[in-house]
């Protein structure tokens, strides 16, 4: 009771097909295929060039040191309301 035989994983098999379809089942499996495949380039890639590939440019909304930062920064004060 405690182990399936090859029959019942088959009739489980057809019942997955009877109601997903094999289209269906195709694309999941690609998708899941791709998804695999990036992570993989994506762990590869990221160990070995991840300083190297570091942007120049702060990303936007960051406050930097430069002049032009801090010409655009509004200085306001909080009030509380009574």
């Amino acid at each position: 009771m405690g182990s399936f035989s090859i029959w019942h994983w088959l009739v489980v098999l057809l019942i997955v097909v009877l109601v997903f379809g094999t289209k269906k089942l195709k694309n999941i499996g690609s998708d899941l295929g791709g998804a695999v495949k990036g992570f993989k380039d994506g762990m590869k890639d990221g160990g070995t060039s991840g300083d190297a590939a570091a942007p120049a440019v702060p990303p936007a909304g960051q406050v930097t040191g430069n002049a032009s930062a801090e010409k655009t920064t509004i200085d306001v004060e909080a009030k509380q309301k009574s």
